[in-house]
């Protein structure tokens, strides 16, 4: 018997957000998204936070590029910051007209909180934190997403708007993006101390709860308490 192969750093990362993305994908907005059963109001709500959450995660994504130590690794993180809001405008605007809701009900919509929290903690880490933490922060929004996407494809969703939004982060489009991020992230692992590579992990694991946060927002729609 060979000897036991050593984990990359991306399976380090997942290691550390696992349990929390167990819970994700049998959490209520998720299973009510592949049976058609989400109350609408609770997928507008989503809409409305996920515009403002786009907007910031760009500007992270800006930040990782900036710091980003190769040229490929410079200009992914650009276009993908660049593409956020182009998905953003695209899919949002699509999925608005499904739901019968003006693109200004959306925008009136105030900034929630746990939004507020998400977005303020990855740009403090892609900002305050080593190159290494911006990207393992960033992460979990690539990589819970396609594999949120990828278990919802195989049931899909009886209704219309809904299976619009699986069917984009179940794509094979976005699995190669996802694709090209963990393999920048798994060049980053040999070049890290342990104290560095426990933030990220730290990092990695945090932002995997906002993301099951998130949704559980949008299914309680959650509003600030005063």
């Amino acid at each position: 018997m060979g000897p036991v192969p050593t984990p990359t750093f991306t399976q380090d990362l997942w290691a550390a957000g696992a349990a929390t993305y167990d819970q994700i994908l049998v959490h209520p907005f998720l299973s009510g998204l592949a049976d058609g059963s989400l109350p609408r109001e609770c997928f507008a709500y989503y809409l409305a936070q996920d515009s403002h959450y786009l907007l910031a995660y760009a500007r992270a994504l800006s930040l990782v590029s900036a710091r980003a130590s190769t040229e490929d690794a410079v200009r992914l993180f650009a276009e993908h910051a660049s593409g956020a809001i182009a998905v953003e405008q695209d899919l949002h605007a699509r999925l608005l007209g499904e739901l019968g809701l003006e693109p200004g009900e959306v925008q009136r919509t105030p900034v929630g909180p746990t939004t507020a929290a998400y977005s303020s903690y990855l740009l403090a880490t892609a900002a305050t934190g080593s190159y290494a933490e911006a990207v393992a922060a960033v992460l979990p929004c690539y990589w819970v997403y396609r594999d949120v996407g990828k278990e919802l494809a195989a049931r899909s969703s009886p209704d219309p708007a809904y299976a619009t939004w699986i069917a984009t982060y179940g794509s094979g489009e976005f699995d190669v993006i996802v694709a090209d991020v963990l393999a920048v992230t798994d060049a980053l692992g040999a070049e890290l101390g342990e104290a560095e590579r426990r933030r990220c992990l730290a990092h990695f694991a945090t932002a995997t709860r906002y993301e099951w946060m998130f949704w559980d927002a949008a299914y309680r729609r959650l509003q600030w308490p005063v």
